[in-house]
């Protein structure tokens, strides 16, 4: 199957997609196409199918050709490795319950605190 074929089976196929974000993967000549079909999926559903989840910290300036995970990251909550390194049992915790179905993480959920 073509590439493109293969991501969009993939994103569709699953419970949800989990994009592990970093500069190496920015780079990728793929990042965009992936989170257009996840954002798609995302939009299309009205379901919680999409977890950013950053793995440095990545200046926003670095984010602006990169208009579809701007928009979502400013929407959305995201989980931030760099952030959990003090409390790494709640990053992983909060992982969990993010890939759980049927949980409806609402905007103002912070996923290293908790609900505010």
């Amino acid at each position: 199957k073509p590439i493109i074929e293969n991501i969009t089976d993939a994103i569709y196929g699953s419970r949800k997609t989990i994009c592990v974000i970093s500069r190496s993967y920015l780079q990728s000549e793929w990042c965009s196409r992936e989170i257009q079909m996840a954002s798609f999926r995302l939009f299309d559903e009205q379901k919680d199918v999409l977890i950013l989840l950053f793995l440095e910290e990545i200046p926003p300036h670095h984010l602006s050709p990169y208009y579809r995970m701007r928009k979502l990251v400013k929407k959305r909550t995201y989980l931030s490795w760099p952030q959990a390194v003090e409390h790494p049992g709640v990053f992983w915790q909060n992982v969990q319950r993010a890939l759980q179905t049927g949980d409806a993480l609402t905007e103002n959920t912070d996923l290293l605190t908790g609900p505010t």
